[in-house]
């Protein structure tokens, strides 16, 4: 097992996920992360280098004081690889991963356009005062460790809302620090308008126009 810090063989790692997607999207979108300021403390450990069977994205280090609450609410790691005997071998590595506590493991749509919206709609960006809403609204929110959680998902990494006319969000996605779209949600009184997916899309072109993938 490697653990790879180099920033030259990060930028190649990168572009050798790149040439497998959409496969390689979790883990190719924490690469990313890492390679642009690396905001959620990822790392990312192989069974070789550089040609490599197996890559797996995690947490770095032990969890203590400080750590991003994402981190505590699941201990999530992303995983690409082209051989399972290679994957089983890395996953069995002592140090890999912690295996006295809970984790768990995360393995191109057609374009479309934005439907018609009410002129009184605006696209904008939650906030981090917008963490309540989002508490009571996430169907495993609604304490105090999930309010840290997605406090710190609207702080470090990109999100869009729709607004209406009084600026109090309608619909919205935010992004995980896998570079995934996550926690979309519509207030029931807006649904079955097409505002998530008017959400979806203009998220996808924001993503797409600064390098990152769309997923989900």
């Amino acid at each position: 097992m490697l653990i790879l810090t180099c920033p030259a063989q990060l930028q190649r790692l990168e572009g050798a996920l790149r040439r497998s997607l959409p496969l390689t999207l979790p883990v190719y979108g924490a690469v990313m992360n890492i390679n642009r300021g690396n905001p959620a403390g990822l790392e990312v450990v192989v069974d070789a280098w550089p040609e490599f069977g197996a890559v797996l994205a995690r947490r770095r280090g032990e969890v203590a004081m400080g750590t991003p609450s994402w981190v505590l609410v699941g201990n999530t790691s992303s995983v690409f690889y082209r051989d399972v005997g290679a994957y089983r071998a890395l996953l069995e590595t002592p140090g890999c991963l912690r295996w006295d506590s809970a984790f768990h493991i995360i393995g191109d749509g057609k374009g479309s356009g934005v439907l018609g919206l009410d002129p009184e709609v605006r696209v904008g960006s939650l906030t981090p005062a917008h963490v309540d809403l989002l508490n009571k609204t996430w169907r495993h929110g609604g304490n105090a460790r999930s309010r840290q959680y997605l406090e710190e998902l609207l702080r470090l990494f990109p999100n869009l809302c729709l607004r209406d006319g009084a600026g109090q969000p309608l619909s919205w996605a935010l992004t995980d620090p896998f570079g995934a779209g996550t926690h979309g949600y519509t207030l029931p009184a807006h649904r079955r308008s097409g505002y998530m997916w008017t959400v979806m899309v203009l998220a996808a072109r924001r993503a797409q126009a600064r390098g990152f993938p769309a997923f989900g």
